[in-house]
């Protein structure tokens, strides 16, 4: 562990996040208080809190996000262009856009580490975690995900609805069984992403065979899409000390 912090010291690893001003689902998302603090704050204030982390980017088209950034010391050294702004735009893209933004004046990192604003539960011991996990297994992976388990929602308990509105198994045929008899199954809960910035240049995702995973606490796997998420992480905030 030692070494693996002495190595990491030495790595320049930056923090993306992503946060445009139109936003599916929940107007003005991205400054929507939670917590009492708008939801941007949070993936800034754990990055900050990180050992590892060197420089913390927001990717913004407004200028009032800009600015919330700011005055919580994350830098926008730039506004994301239209085209990256778009519902459909992809987030590595806007990644590698700030990765060639400081490339252009001759930075370069080691890793990106990209947080999302939905995902207001990572906190700066995840960060580090997964951080430490990815470089001490550097020579055979390249980047790593936040899972979390997938119970309520596994195939075993899922059925198909049939034109006539009857049920069919999702899986082979109807059956019965206990939860904790089920094979275990974990989804991508947006978490966390971490990637070695020249495995995502190439690939362009973080998802490949070289993807580790940072399994993380079921309470931490809400993302804020809509009010009903919004109302439930509120709800994880105000027990935090009843969860951990």
């Amino acid at each position: 562990m030692i070494n693996s912090n002495k190595t990491l010291n030495k790595s320049n690893i930056l923090a993306v996040i992503l946060a445009k001003e139109n936003s599916m689902g929940l107007k003005n998302k991205n400054i929507r208080l939670l917590n009492k603090k708008p939801l941007i704050y949070w993936p800034i204030n754990a990055a900050k809190k990180s050992k590892f982390i060197k420089k913390i980017v927001v990717s913004t088209d407004s200028f009032k996000i800009k600015k919330i950034a700011e005055q919580n010391a994350a830098i926008v050294p730039f506004m994301r262009p239209k085209h990256l702004s778009r519902s459909d735009s992809s987030s590595v893209d806007c990644v590698i856009h700030c990765l060639d933004f400081f490339k252009n004046k001759k930075i370069l990192f080691d890793y990106v580490v990209l947080l999302e604003p939905t995902s207001p539960l990572t906190t700066y011991k995840d960060i580090d975690k997964a951080l430490r996990k990815l470089h001490n297994n550097r020579k055979n992976s390249s980047s790593i995900v936040g899972v979390s388990k997938n119970i309520n929602y596994h195939p075993s308990f899922s059925v198909k609805i049939k034109k006539d509105g009857k049920i069919k198994p999702y899986l082979d045929k109807f059956k019965t069984i206990r939860r904790q008899s089920i094979s275990p199954l974990y989804f991508f809960d947006g978490t966390i992403y971490i990637s070695k910035v020249d495995a995502i240049i190439k690939k362009k995702t973080f998802y490949h065979n070289k993807t580790l995973a940072y399994i993380t606490h079921k309470y931490q796997s809400f993302e804020i899409d809509d009010i009903v998420d919004h109302i439930c992480v509120e709800a994880v905030f105000k027990n935090l000390d009843k969860i951990k």
